[in-house]
């Protein structure tokens, strides 16, 4: 089982996301940090120009591209094609260098935490093929799902029942149905499924959204019933690192050491029910 799971590191180009740990200023120190997190074992890195976090406002297209747009170019100059089976070779030339290995993945190495499809159209102008991560499910911008099906881009489809800005509009999620948090979740990635088969997108990975509109009970039943979601026979991804589920109830912060073991504990948990992919800040054996 360990060797079927993907760990995906967590690095933020902005200065708002809730775990300063994650938080890079510039290209340089956004390089190292992803060197580190490829060197300690991830299989994609995860770029985030805009924080999530509960209270947060989304800065703009323009904004989120001004972030983006210095550490792309700098993927682009060290790691030429961002696909694993194209970095297994040497370097073709002087300024660039392989990625290390990622035992049996062969997607794409980074992935992009954004909803706007004029930054995915950006973004792949530039680095080519890498994993859409949508924390609104496509639903903050209609062009979205059309175009990753149209460049066939894998992508991850979140669970999200707050809602969110886009271009200066307030956007209601997508009503998810009445019953407990995993019926409402499963409720939705049906609805999803059709959105997503409309759009001419086959290639999705399911996120059930842990926070994002759920308590903490809600999500730690949702975390201990996660192997219901395999009905959709999808990979999933878990998202729980450091997040507000674990330190609340212990009574500690995000950046407390013992926020990190728990974490480590109920990622674990996550891979016994069926959890394939891995989001985090820390990149560590024990995910595995």
């Amino acid at each position: 089982m360990a060797s079927q799971i993907k760990i995906m590191g967590i690095v933020n180009v902005n200065d708002d996301s809730f775990f300063a740990g994650s938080r890079v200023s510039g290209a340089e120190q956004f390089m190292a940090r992803v060197e580190k997190l490829f060197e300690d074992g991830a299989d994609v890195i995860d770029i985030g120009a805009c924080s999530s976090r509960p209270g947060s406002t989304y800065p703009g297209v323009e904004e989120e591209w001004r972030r983006l747009e210095p550490v792309l170019e700098a993927v682009q100059k060290r790691f030429p094609s961002t696909l694993t089976k194209a970095l297994a070779s040497e370097p073709s030339n002087g300024n660039s260098s392989p990625l290390p290995a990622a035992g049996g993945y062969t997607g794409p190495r980074f992935s992009i935490d954004t909803f706007s499809a004029d930054i995915v159209q950006r973004a792949y102008d530039i680095i080519g093929p890498f994993i859409v991560n949508d924390i609104s499910a496509g639903q903050s911008d209609p062009e979205l799902l059309p175009l990753v099906a149209q460049l066939g881009l894998p992508y991850v489809a979140m669970h999200n029942q707050i809602p969110f800005v886009m271009e200066g509009k307030e956007l209601r999620p997508i009503a998810d149905g009445e019953g407990d948090i995993v019926t409402r979740v499963t409720g939705f990635f049906r609805g999803f499924e059709q959105r997503a088969a409309a759009a001419g997108l086959s290639d999705w990975i399911l996120d059930p959204g842990f926070g994002f509109g759920k308590d903490v009970n809600e999500n730690l039943e949702l975390l201990d019933r996660l192997d219901e979601l395999q009905c959709f026979g999808r990979e999933i991804l878990i998202g729980i690192s450091r997040k507000r589920m674990i330190y609340q109830p212990l009574g500690l912060t995000p950046s407390d050491p013992r926020t990190l073991g728990e974490t480590l504990r109920l990622e674990r948990l996550a891979i016994s029910r069926g959890a394939t992919w891995i989001r985090c800040h820390d990149v560590c054996l024990g995910q595995a």
